[in-house]
């Protein structure tokens, strides 16, 4: 055998899909801690970085042998992949994403296949809170019937800002939690120089098609519906002036602490 000729032993090639970075809504930092994250079909792998990268999906099978460029067909964006994301440690609420596939590797930014997509995560409502921290505990249910509706997005608007978002468990329950509400900030009012409290909105957005209605007394019961609520929260605020809301104003201070009862109408 010529000194030259290589011989190959083994091979070893990682194509990518696309990478998912789960984070915190209420901080934006990466969650470090073990997650359950799935799609029908796929294969998706924890990393060393703590990401979740795609590496197969039938739809997208001609990938998976083109390694020097991906095929022209699907177009990028074109397709779509659910993604479930769980905790198991929970304190963060299960939710859907929907990921555009295929990633573009020669997009600039966020749009790139070399971008993790982050993928945020709304708190339990048995999570831990942080230090001046605004929570709001929110019980949520039908305002005839009574039914805790579960899968809920809730937000904490002030103008034009979203300050918070959540989302309903089973139970109807949830935690907002607001963080950044300084302890003192300037008043508009002539009369006041600073002032220790914020006006802000809550606001309940509920699907039904995706949500759950469990009867209260099933909820006192500790009687989970077959079907636990598994949302996507970002395809509710996207629709959210055509869904069923409901609202209630608020004043909002840091480290305060607010138990607040919404009941919603549903066609």
């Amino acid at each position: 055998m010529n000194a030259d000729t290589l011989r190959e032993l083994e091979r070893v090639e990682w194509r990518v899909l696309a990478a998912l970075r789960p984070i915190d809504a209420i901080t934006a930092a990466t969650i470090v801690a073990p997650l359950r994250v799935t799609a029908e079909g796929a294969r998706i792998v924890r990393n060393r970085s703590g990401l979740y990268v795609i590496h197969e999906w039938p739809a997208l099978a001609a990938h998976a042998a083109a390694f020097d460029a991906p095929p022209a067909l699907p177009a990028p964006g074109s397709l779509a992949l659910t993604v479930s994301v769980a905790d198991p440690a929970g304190q963060y609420q299960p939710r859907l994403a929907r990921i555009a596939l295929p990633r573009d590797p020669a997009a600039a930014g966020e749009d790139s296949l070399f971008s993790a997509l982050p993928i945020a995560l709304h708190p339990a409502p048995g999570a831990r809170l942080g230090i001046n921290w605004c929570a709001l505990r929110v019980s949520l249910a039908h305002r005839t019937s009574g039914d805790a509706l579960g899968g809920a997005l809730l937000r904490v608007v002030a103008g034009d800002a979203v300050l918070a978002r959540g989302l309903s468990d089973w139970r109807g329950e949830a935690l907002v939690a607001v963080a950044g509400i300084p302890v003192t900030t300037w008043s508009e009012d002539e009369d006041a120089v600073v002032v220790s409290h914020i006006a802000a909105t809550l606001e309940a957005i509920f699907d039904p098609a995706a949500g759950t209605r469990t009867p209260m007394a099933h909820v006192r019961a500790g009687h989970p519906p077959p079907r636990l609520p598994l949302v996507d929260p970002d395809a509710i605020e996207s629709r959210r002036a055509l869904l069923p809301r409901a609202q209630q104003d608020l004043s909002l201070a840091a480290r305060g602490a607010l138990n607040l009862n919404l009941g919603l109408d549903l066609p």
